[in-house]
């Protein structure tokens, strides 16, 4: 019997310190939605997404650091996120060589991108991919049908503000 009590004892204890861990990452990760993600980020010559849309009409790639706003984030892994254009398209911006992600949570903050902007014709497979990763239904997902040019960003790195 003083086995069986001491088991339970022990059960208990486990359990409540598994909780306390997950406890603590979801705070932490709510914390941690600001800061640097990849490479260092020092902030000078910060250029708008404007003055990139404008720039790409006329040339083949802005390298640089863009200022702007999160406006979507891949929900499964944070391995990608948008920007609006000045044309009310997104702008996709993926990590150099899948070396980092941004949190899931940072949609509306406001960020810095140091990296590489191009025009590129995604192919439909990889355009399906992303959606699913936005969560579409597999209805939406089945309805992209066509490629599309779009203007994309490569970041090498990251810096997620606090809110204003």
């Amino acid at each position: 019997m003083k086995k069986l009590g001491f088991l339970l004892l022990m059960l208990t204890f486990a359990i409540v310190a598994c909780q306390k861990s997950v406890q603590d990452e979801n705070s932490n990760n709510e914390e941690t939605i600001t800061g640097t993600f990849g490479e260092e980020v020092k902030e000078n010559q910060l250029v708008s997404l404007d003055q990139v849309y404008d720039h790409l009409k006329e040339n083949d790639q802005f390298e640089g650091q863009i200022v702007g706003e999160i406006k979507e984030v891949c929900a499964k892994k944070g391995c990608w996120m948008t920007m609006e254009l000045p044309n009310g398209q997104s702008m996709r911006v993926t990590f150099k060589d899948y070396g980092f992600f941004v949190p899931k949570q940072s949609a509306g903050y406001p960020v810095i991108i140091e990296g590489v902007a191009t025009k590129k014709v995604t192919d439909v497979e990889t355009l399906r991919h992303f959606a699913e990763d936005e969560g579409k239904s597999a209805e939406e997902v089945a309805a992209i049908t066509e490629a599309k040019e779009e203007m994309v960003f490569e970041a090498r790195g990251v810096i997620i503000k606090e809110k204003a």
